[in-house]
């Protein structure tokens, strides 16, 4: 277990904070995933079981992905923009900074005790109580132990949201990350009322056929350099009109390209109105893709990570061979 230095709190005391609370407002980071969905929704519920008011935001209205639909109170949550509610305690689940939270950082401002549940290291903290764990596997599975710590005995929601965002996380139990820790999480939430059939259907079984011609798209882009140590592929916001798809039909191409057999490193960069959106993905333990989103303004982990520049997708087309070029020699691939 690697606690970041902006830890400053043991998940028993932050439950025993919690307990003393009465109304609580939870959010995530933008364009949220399945391990920042589950873990606030898991949290909830585990608090509305204590009797306490709790809700669930989303930084941006619509920004839901149709194979993360099926979670258990999924529907209820608004938009940061429509919640006008009181808001005496912010819980914020997977997200490091207030800039990852747009709108709903204004909340988090006025709540009167703020908490932060995380596994992404930041360089600074943001709530009164932070515990963020950069070794665990996802969010998902420290909200699972904070649940716990609460006294709360794990219900099928709880261990549907919480497995959905171990699954998601650790790209079903495929990555670096899917540590024995995860599997005995994993475990537990089964026995608990998680259904892992039902759940990797919603999730991996549900593309729309604009998402497989998306996919199309994407190859007759994709470029394979450094003898095949790295893949990178783009779709434009053309691409999307013509198909009549959503930004969600673009979530499974980057591991499209993490697929191929030789390949360490993956990138997949999809043109939006405002911006352009890029997912990299590293395939064994050498590359760090986290170090490259950082230097263009995202973050992440060291397998997964994602970044928005601001420029024309052009200019990023250009610079970004380059960068993945620096980042496999600098893993010592070449």
């Amino acid at each position: 277990m690697a606690v970041t230095p902006q830890t400053n709190t043991t998940l028993e005391a932050m439950a025993e904070r919690m307990k003393e609370c009465d109304e609580f407002v939870l959010c995530g980071h933008v364009n949220p995933d399945g391990d920042c969905l589950g873990s606030q929704l898991a949290l909830m519920h585990a608090l509305r079981s204590l009797g306490k008011k709790a809700q669930c935001i989303l930084v941006e209205p619509d920004s839901i992905d149709q194979g993360l639909g099926f979670l258990p109170g999924v529907s209820d949550m608004v938009p940061a923009e429509s919640f006008d509610g009181p808001c005496r305690a912010f819980v914020a689940c997977d997200v490091p900074i207030p800039s990852r939270m747009g709108k709903a950082a204004v909340i988090q401002d006025r709540a009167n005790v703020r908490f932060t549940v995380d596994h992404h290291a930041a360089d600074a903290s943001m709530s009164d109580f932070n515990y963020v764990d950069e070794d665990a596997p996802a969010c998902g599975l420290i909200v699972w132990e904070l649940i716990k710590a609460l006294g709360v005995k794990p219900d099928s929601s709880m261990a549907t949201c919480c497995y959905t965002a171990l699954m998601t996380d650790t790209g079903r139990f495929q990555y670096q990350n899917a540590t024995p820790e995860a599997f005995r999480a994993a475990n537990e939430m089964v026995e608990a009322g998680a259904e892992p059939a039902a759940i990797s259907s919603e999730v991996y079984q549900n593309r729309s056929l604009a998402s497989l011609m998306l996919e199309k798209a994407m190859l007759e882009h994709i470029v394979i350099a450094e003898d095949g140590l790295w893949a990178f592929s783009h779709v434009r916001q053309s691409d999307f009109e013509r198909l009549g798809a959503v930004k969600a039909d673009a979530e499974p191409l980057v591991d499209v390209l993490r697929s191929l057999a030789g390949v360490r490193v993956a990138c997949m960069v999809r043109e939006q109105a405002s911006g352009v959106r890029g997912s990299l993905r590293a395939k064994g333990d050498e590359v760090d893709v986290s170090v490259l989103a950082r230097h263009i303004g995202g973050g992440g982990h060291r397998a997964a990570a994602g970044f928005t520049f601001e420029g024309p997708v052009e200019d990023l087309l250009v610079d970004l061979p380059g960068h993945l070029d620096e980042l496999v020699e600098k893993a010592g691939l070449r």
